[in-house]
Parts: structure tokens; C-alpha cells; sequence
């Protein structure tokens, strides 16, 4: 069993009849995607020859605004590994939910900072929120899900099913 101190509670809620996907809910969030990653290529001056701007590291949380975390997808030791980086967070300022095969991770960060010196008095306060979804795979044992949260990194993993493992086979890749 995991760490209590590290763990990450997984909610589960019950499929419910005729509800609508979150793809099917959001058409739009897909080509917002798409135009902002375009954005952020480093087209080159043709008259130039360099970048207009300098590369845009991706930001997790570029002044606690909204932007997404950058999460990793990798397949390892028989399931899957989910690594979403969120430095400055608590695991109970994380949430990760499954429902209708759809896991979602949600997450909400704040900050206030004040000063109060003799001349003057300054309040700061910003908040920022994210939410990301994804489709988990048919061949994931949904009940041994588990998620871990320490130093500001997530880790949720997800084995593939008994079942699953057993159908996997290699395929020899041979010479034309």
C-alpha cells in the first residue's frame, strides 16, 4: 500500500445513462489547441534568416494564470505512468477523478502577498486553475489506479489488466 503522506486520492463516479463525453462537450478545445501550439513555432524571417522571438519555454504556471501543466504519457512495466509537473502545489490542492473512461485531473493554486509598511500598504492577490482530461485505455485495470504526489510532480499509474497482457505480443520486423 502507498504512502499516505504522498498519496493521491483516485474518485471514482458512476457512469452515468446518456451522458455526453467531454470531447463531444468541448468541439472547440481541440483547435484552440492546435492554434496555439502554431502560435508558438518558431517561424523564421524569410528575409532574415532567424526566429522573429526567442523560443517559448512551456510554463506550468506563468504567474498562477491558467495555463495547462505539461504531463507525460509513458508505457512501462506492464501499465502506464502519467507525470503531470506542478510545482508549488500541495496533493490536496490536487484531484483526479474516473468517470465513463474519462480520468480527469484538476488543480488550484492561490497566492497573497501583503506588505504593510509606513508609507504604504500593498495587498497581492492571484489565482489560477487548471483541468485536463484523458481518454484511459480499454486495457487499464480501472481498480488498481493508483497516484502519488511529491515535490511538486504527480505520478499516476495505470496497469494494464491480467487480460490485456496476456493478448500483447511481439512482432518480428523483417528485412524487405
Amino acid at each position: 500500500m502507498a504512502d499516505k503522506s504522498t498519496s493521491v486520492e483516485v474518485k471514482r463516479e458512476p457512469a452515468q445513462p446518456g451522458a455526453m463525453q467531454a470531447a463531444e462537450w468541448e468541439p472547440f478545445r481541440s483547435l484552440r489547441h492546435q492554434f496555439d501550439r502554431l502560435m508558438d513555432i518558431d517561424w523564421p524571417d524569410l528575409r532574415l534568416g532567424w526566429p522573429r522571438r526567442p523560443a517559448i519555454a512551456s510554463q506550468a504556471w506563468p504567474e498562477l494564470g491558467v495555463a495547462v501543466p505539461p504531463v507525460d504519457l509513458v508505457e512501462r512495466n506492464g501499465g502506464y505512468e502519467l507525470q503531470a509537473e506542478l510545482p508549488g502545489m500541495t496533493r490536496d490542492q490536487v484531484e483526479i477523478r474516473l468517470s465513463d473512461g474519462m480520468m480527469t485531473i484538476k488543480g488550484e493554486k492561490s497566492a497573497e502577498r501583503v506588505e504593510d509598511k509606513e508609507d504604504y500598504f500593498l495587498r497581492e492577490r492571484s489565482y489560477g486553475s487548471f483541468q485536463r482530461s484523458f481518454r484511459v485505455p480499454a486495457s487499464v485495470d480501472v481498480d488498481k489506479i493508483e497516484a502519488k504526489f511529491e515535490n511538486g510532480v504527480l505520478k499516476v499509474t495505470l496497469p494494464k489488466s491480467a487480460a490485456a497482457l496476456k493478448q500483447e505480443r511481439k512482432i518480428e520486423v523483417k528485412a524487405a
